[in-house]
This record gives C-alpha cells, sequence and structure tokens, in this order.
C-alpha cells in the first residue's frame, strides 16, 4: 500500500506539469493584455508598455514560463496583478469559503443521493423509483445557475426565509453560516446528488441479483440488513468512484455557484482574475484545484481497500 501511495504521489508531477504548461500556454496566447486592462481605457501606449516591462511580460514567452517554475519552487507563486497582493495572501483569504461550501454539498449529497439511490433499486419500477430517476434527470437538465436563482426566488425573496447572498464565518456564528450554506449547497450538490443517485441505483441493482443476496434473505435478515450490510457494501466500489469523479463537478460548479450567491470563495476569485487577466492568480487557483483532485481520487481509491478487501494494491 505505501509503494502504491508512494507511486501515485510521484505521478502527480508530471501532472501537474502539464497543467501548468497548459494553463500558462492558454493565457498567454488568448486576446487580451493585463497591462491593459490595469493601465485603463485613457492610458496610452508608451503607458502600456511600461507597465509589460514591469510585470514582466515583454520576454520571451518561455523565459517568463522559466521565471514562473523556478519561483514557484520556490514557494513564491508571484503576485497578483489586479489586487496587489501576493497570491498565497489571496488563497488563504478565499480558501475557507470554498472548502465550506464543498464539506456541506459534499455531506448534503452522499447523505441523500446515497438512500435514494437504494431505495429505488430496491423498489424497481414503483412510483419512488420513477420519482428518484425523474429527479436525477432533472437534477442533470437544470443549470446551475438557473437552479440558484430559482432557489433565491423562492427561498429567500417570496418566503424570506433564507438571505440572499453573503457568508458568514463558522466560528463567528453557527447558525448564521448554516443558514449561508443551506442554498449554495443545494444549488451545488443538485447534479451531484443526481449522478450519484443513478450510479448507486444501478450498482445495487446489479448486485441484488446476486446468489450471496438470495441466500442473506433466506436466512431471514431483514430487508434493511441485507441492503445496507450485504448489497450496499459490495455495490460501494462504483459509488465511491462516481464520487471523486463528482470532485471535478464541485470544482466547476463553485465557480458559478459562488458568483451567484456572492461568496468570497476561490470559485468567485477565478471569476474576478479571469475578468481582469490576472495570471498569477489565475495560475495558482488552477493548480491548485488540480492538487486537490488529484490527492481525493487518491483518497478514493485508497478507500476502495475499506470497503472490498479482496482489493490489494
Amino acid at each position: 500500500m505505501l509503494d502504491f501511495i508512494a507511486r501515485r504521489l510521484i505521478a502527480i508531477v508530471p501532472v501537474l506539469t502539464v497543467v501548468a504548461i497548459f494553463v500558462f500556454l492558454m493565457l498567454r496566447l488568448t486576446p487580451g493584455d493585463p497591462a491593459a486592462v490595469i493601465a485603463g481605457d485613457n492610458a496610452t501606449s508608451d503607458q502600456i508598455a511600461q507597465i509589460r516591462e514591469k510585470l514582466g511580460l515583454d520576454l520571451p514567452i518561455w523565459t517568463q514560463f522559466g521565471i514562473w517554475i523556478g519561483d514557484m519552487l520556490h514557494g513564491n507563486f508571484g503576485e497578483s496583478f489586479f489586487f496587489k497582493k501576493t497570491v498565497v495572501e489571496l488563497i488563504q483569504q478565499r480558501l475557507e469559503p470554498t472548502l465550506a461550501l464543498s464539506v456541506c454539498t459534499l455531506i448534503l449529497a452522499v447523505s441523500t443521493a446515497v438512500p435514494l439511490g437504494v431505495i429505488a433499486a430496491y423498489r424497481q419500477g414503483s412510483m419512488v423509483d420513477r420519482v428518484v430517476m425523474a429527479m436525477s434527470v432533472l437534477g442533470f437538465s437544470l443549470p446551475t445557475f438557473v437552479i440558484g436563482y430559482c432557489l433565491i426566488y423562492i427561498f429567500a425573496i417570496e418566503l424570506g426565509w433564507l438571505p440572499v447572498q453573503g457568508y458568514t464565518r463558522i466560528g463567528a456564528d453557527f447558525g448564521g453560516f448554516i443558514e449561508h450554506m443551506v442554498l449554495p449547497s443545494i444549488t451545488l450538490g443538485a447534479v451531484y446528488v443526481a449522478l450519484i443517485a443513478r450510479i448507486t441505483r444501478a450498482s445495487v441493482l446489479e448486485v441484488l441479483n446476486e446468489d450471496y443476496i438470495r441466500t442473506a434473505r433466506a436466512k431471514g435478515l431483514s430487508n434493511r440488513v441485507v441492503l445496507m450490510r450485504h448489497a450496499l457494501r459490495n455495490a460501494a466500489v462504483p459509488i465511491l468512484t462516481v464520487i471523486g469523479i463528482g470532485i471535478a463537478l464541485l470544482i466547476g460548479g463553485a465557480v458559478v455557484t459562488e458568483s451567484v450567491y456572492g461568496l468570497p470563495g476561490l470559485g468567485r476569485l477565478t471569476i474576478e482574475a479571469v475578468l481582469s487577466r490576472d495570471f498569477p492568480t489565475i495560475q495558482a487557483v488552477i493548480l491548485l484545484f488540480s492538487v486537490v483532485y488529484v490527492l481525493i481520487n487518491l483518497l478514493i481509491d485508497i478507500g476502495y481497500t475499506l470497503v472490498d478487501p479482496r482489493i490489494r494494491y
């Protein structure tokens, strides 16, 4: 197991290298000049040229890449063009809301989708099964921002139950934190719930036809024990896989959700950095998302051994 983990951690290096090269070239080769954005509409060409020289944007592209990689290896991710702070400081300020949103969404999605999928599989063809599948299709079909605006209109504007936008730190006011997290978590988790519920239903349905399930029922075990201890555990590997894959949905959806609800997280920071052509910030945030995605998938792979003792690395 330790050898497997070590190999996977080493494999992160080439993955991040490819991501770094792709992001760096994509930002430099797409139209738009951050120096012009910083200088403003009334700036002269000489003023823009001075800003480009100050930021190092007048250097050859491979020279810029070498300087960026060298600084990054020393823990220096650069200074934001737009916010005039170090990128590390920006990420530290914006990390908590994104982390809170992701954890709340993950807990909500898994605790909702897995039971729904199991029930739908157990009652295959019933009204419950049809409703769960219809909700899954609806969750896949509606864009995240549409779900968000509908929830805001119903629960924040019409009913006045929950706040529209903003964020409260969990240490400052736990009740306020929960109130501000409910709508964003439901919005971001809608697609995630649909995905996990469908995979859970399909996996459990496949397992319910196995001989050991019929044997467990013949022994007189209750349906709850058969479903949870025998069926769900043996169907857990595909479910864990889709949970890991769904992390990408959380990362991508956080950008939209944080913009809709005004959460000062990394997703909103990414939007602001893209609009202002803030190269250092965009590069650092995308690399951070890549590292998180790779590490979570590593944890999912390790989790396979916990639910299925037959799997060994």
